[in-house]
């Protein structure tokens, strides 16, 4: 008998099979040896959005919804959003160890001088609708840079990876900024290679006629720490789609383009958009009890609380709390900051919400943020692309240097029929 393993007793045959336990987790494929038929098919799982599934093993991030924990490479999240920057933790991410002063230096210079993107890109983006949505032009226009660099389809060199790595993290900043310039119908503003990452990319939204745009630190210190909030989040459902399509060895840039593509559903990217639509429609303090009363009785919808991983506070949303009160003090504070905390102090004491654990999760707070820097609702998903790169890419290197995986391809059920005679197009209709 193996060590560890599961007994498995097959009801239709009588047999009993010893499957390998390893990690807490058995193999699919292990399953097939349970047949009921030997010449049919073998056992097989049936798990629609991969809830109790594990498709890689990984060492990028680790979560312990159960307990509120976030960690990179090892690191808790409050400790790298307290003491860390976002380049510091791209290259975590990607290198699974931080950086010396030299290795950090040269990151940095790579990153900063790799911004620029060719004009062909500007001309590209130009070409879209006045009203074309942000996230549109971003998934358009990073998958278009797998035309721009088309060596980056070599994902076995390591130092190709390398290079196409350093730019599409550089890029997707100046990437978005100009997807909201063109929604508002300004000149697109060029990097500025004196400012640091996230000051730049405030430099690129916002600037205007001056000679440089120089954003509050405050601001810049808060944008940083959201973009590494949103770095990585283990194999949720753009993860998933960048690792599922990369698993084809197409290029970084087709396969993070594919990441967009999966940020951009509302029930990925858009739950922060929806918390502002529901704290308005609250509208005041005192309208909190009879929305919470809805909310018990299924009429009303409690937007940004709940997790399907975290079944505690989400350790996210305490970080953008804090951060919430160093915007302000820039910006003035949100109107809807009051009815915000006032809802999550009802929700954190109301029996309902906690026998569910239904605690606030990082797209409760992130909005409002993003609205005081006078981002409209369809950017806020720019930002959390641009902050997830990173972990994207980390995800997409671990995947082409994994000698376990394969190309994507999952099983499915067949329900439909079978074995129908075909009847000429002519027949039938003769037939009516």
């Amino acid at each position: 008998m193996v060590e560890e393993s599961l007994t498995v007793r097959d009801n239709r045959t009588g047999l009993e099979y010893q499957i390998p336990i390893t990690d807490g987790t058995i193999k699919a494929g292990d399953l097939g040896q349970i047949k009921a038929d030997p010449a049919g098919p073998g056992l097989a799982t049936y798990d629609p959005g991969f809830t109790n599934t594990a498709s890689c093993r990984s060492a990028v991030t680790y979560i312990d919804g159960d307990r509120g924990i976030l960690e990179y490479r090892g690191y808790p999240i409050e400790q790298l959003a307290e003491k860390s920057t976002f380049l510091e933790v791209a290259y975590l991410l990607l290198a699974g160890h931080l950086p010396d002063k030299a290795e950090y230096d040269e990151w940095v210079h790579d990153i900063t001088y790799h911004t620029f993107v060719h004009e062909n890109v500007r001309a590209f983006m130009q070409g879209f609708r006045y009203d074309a949505h942000p996230m549109g032009m971003l998934m358009a226009s990073v998958g278009a840079l797998s035309t721009f660099y088309p060596e980056s389809s070599k994902v076995d060199d390591a130092h190709n990876r390398r290079i196409q790595i350093i730019r599409m993290i550089a890029k997707m900043p100046t990437l978005g900024a100009w997807a909201f310039r063109h929604a508002q119908g300004k000149p697109y503003i060029y990097p500025d290679n004196d400012l640091g990452y996230t000051a730049n990319f405030l430099s690129m939204l916002f600037k205007m006629s001056e000679q440089t745009y120089e954003a509050d630190e405050r601001l810049v210190r808060a944008l940083d720490v959201l973009f590494i909030l949103h770095a990585d989040h283990e194999q949720n459902c753009s993860t998933n789609a960048v690792r599922s399509v990369g698993s084809s060895r197409v290029d970084p840039y087709s396969a993070v383009a594919a990441g967009v593509g999966a940020l951009y559903g509302p029930l990925h990217g858009g739950a922060n958009e929806a918390v502002l639509k529901m704290l308005r429609r609250i509208g005041t303090k005192s309208e909190i009890p009879a929305f919470i009363e809805g909310v018990k009785n299924g009429n009303e919808r409690l937007m940004g609380f709940g997790h399907r991983v975290y079944k505690n506070y989400d350790p996210r949303a305490t970080i953008i709390k804090k951060a919430c009160d160093d915007v302000f003090e820039v910006t003035g504070v949100n109107p809807l900051l009051e009815i915000a905390q006032e809802l999550e102090k009802i929700a954190l004491e109301d029996e309902y919400f906690v026998s569910r654990k239904l605690y606030p999760n990082v797209d409760f707070y992130s909005g409002l943020i993003y609205e005081a820097f006078q981002f409209p609702p369809e950017m806020f998903t720019v930002l959390f692309a641009i902050g997830r790169t990173p972990g994207w890419l980390a995800q997409w290197l671990e995947l082409v240097q994994d000698k376990d995986q394969k190309i994507a391809r999952p099983k499915q059920i067949y329900t439909g029929d079978r074995g129908l005679r075909f009847v000429p197009a002519a027949e039938r209709w003769a037939t009516g």
